[in-house]
């Protein structure tokens, strides 16, 4: 039996309660949701660092951010990786005859590096308009260029929220939606594909094109969580003063219902756009007699507040940043079902490896996803590491601590909007030190390993006489 093509897609900053088939009775999303009927929904799916880098980086090398050491969107993978005996996913799988390819943004420094993908369609971070890829070229090539929100009427006062002045083909969605289907149709190579797929939307600005601008009405958008009372000001402050910064130049200090309800349209509109487009690369599979043979995987990132808790974006531990879709659509497999096993946004990668016959490295820190026939160990618990917070979640309970020193306990079965913290709540504490003591042993463990490179000796050297001979020399990086 041939091996199965690889089919990775991956929007920007998608928010698992914006589709439909995970119960948004405000948006129709029939594309995604197709993947969803004819395969297995993942219902507790989390991104354990919910930042775009620091996600991606998970992904690439199957290791935990402590692990990987970028714990943000500022930091990258060593470039001596390889030394270290670390091989990124698409490095594995080439060794068991599979092209790679990655379409659209996958934010790596320097931007057009290969990271082991044999082919690449370029089109970066919505927010990194000097970049010259792929779509810098073909917007280039129609009189067009990259715009910043700030270009577009509305975009301080509405808080991001705009209209695009480029229409729906020349969007970036679009961009990377065609180059995807366009590399299904015309692919010619006996080996099978794996291919990821990174839409750099609906990640802010909230900028849908102008044939989906008026798709939703604001007062039809599901209202806002409140913030947690007294528990974060300090993650508020940082949230306000990142966003002032000129990436994005808003100013989030006054952020009213009618602000949230505006950007949750205007997303709505970035998805469905997504949704539509999502529809056209499946189309291209059908077409090209491909999509029995070709496993989907459909997930993000990390999710967007919206304005849930006072906050826009991403990058703590509260539901909206975190908690992410993820669906398997894999001939012969589960159809129309969901699971709510505990499962990160990085098990995605050992899951491609294993059912591309690869070797699954000992050393990951994920797991193949369940029910899909692959060996899986139990979980416990999910770890979240960032540069500035930390988390440990149960399923049901979720302990967060922040560097800011604002710490929270929530329970997500009596509390699922996370507007209780439990932190200081007497009958919690045995709840609080067990899931602290779990995170403090996965927090130390991540550490140690992640210096393995320093390692001397696993054994030792007392007895080991080359050591005792004048200029020995100690092996650096010690690979895994």
């Amino acid at each position: 039996m041939s091996k199965p093509n690889l089919l990775f897609l991956m929007p920007d900053q998608l928010r698992h309660d914006f589709l439909s088939c995970y119960g948004a009775s405000f948006i129709d999303t029939p594309h995604i949701d197709s993947l969803a009927a004819e395969g297995l929904r993942y219902d507790c799916a989390y991104s354990t660092s919910p930042v775009c880098v620091a996600a991606r980086h998970n992904l690439l090398t199957g290791l935990n951010s402590i692990r990987t050491g970028v714990l943000g969107n500022g930091q990258f993978l060593r470039p001596d990786y390889a030394a270290c005996g670390l091989h990124t996913w698409p490095e594995l799988i080439a060794r068991v005859g599979y092209r790679s390819a990655a379409i659209g943004k996958m934010h790596f420094y320097p931007w057009d590096a290969s990271m082991g993908f044999d082919d690449r369609v370029i089109c970066e971070d919505k927010r990194w308009l000097h970049i010259q890829d792929d779509y810098a070229d073909y917007l280039a090539e129609r009189g067009l260029h990259k715009l910043h929100g700030n270009e577009h009427e509305g975009y301080l006062e509405n808080r991001g929220a705009i209209v695009h002045q480029h229409a729906f083909k020349d969007s970036w969605d679009y961009f990377v939606g065609d180059a995807a289907a366009e590399y299904i149709r015309t692919y010619s190579d006996e080996r099978p594909f794996a291919m990821m797929v990174g839409f750099p939307g609906p990640h802010c600005p909230y900028d849908p094109s102008p044939e989906y601008a008026d798709r939703y009405r604001p007062e039809d958008m599901p209202d806002s969580i409140p913030e947690v009372a007294g528990a974060h000001p300090l993650l508020r402050q940082q949230n306000i003063a990142g966003n002032k910064r000129p990436w994005n130049g808003v100013d989030y200090s006054e952020f009213t219902e009618d602000h949230k309800k505006k950007i949750r349209a205007h997303y709505a509109a970035l998805v469905k756009q997504i949704d539509d487009i999502t529809g056209r690369i499946l189309q291209a599979l059908r077409e090209s007699g491909q999509l029995d043979n070709t496993v989907i995987l459909f997930s993000s990132d990390h999710g967007d507040y919206l304005g849930d808790h006072g906050l826009i974006g991403k990058g703590q531990f509260f539901e909206a940043s975190c908690h992410v879709p993820l669906i398997a659509r894999m001939p012969g497999g589960p159809q129309g079902q969901s699971n709510r096993e505990l499962v990160a946004l990085a098990d995605v990668t050992p899951t491609m490896l294993a059912l591309a016959g690869a070797e699954v490295p000992d050393y990951m820190d994920f797991m193949p996803l369940p029910e899909l026939g692959l060996p899986r160990a139990r979980r416990d618990y999910l770890y979240g590491m960032m540069g500035g917070g930390w988390m440990c979640f149960d399923g049901r309970w979720k302990l967060c601590k922040y560097s800011t020193g604002e710490h929270m306990l929530f329970d997500l079965i009596e509390d699922p909007t996370e507007e209780r913290n439990l932190l200081n709540d007497g009958a919690c504490g045995d709840t609080y030190l067990r899931l602290d003591r779990a995170l403090t042993e996965e927090i130390m463990r991540s550490t140690m390993a992640s210096h393995h490179d320093k390692l001397v000796y696993d054994v030792d050297l007392s007895g080991d006489v080359d050591f005792g001979r004048s200029g020995w020399q100690r092996t650096y990086p010690k690979p895994l």
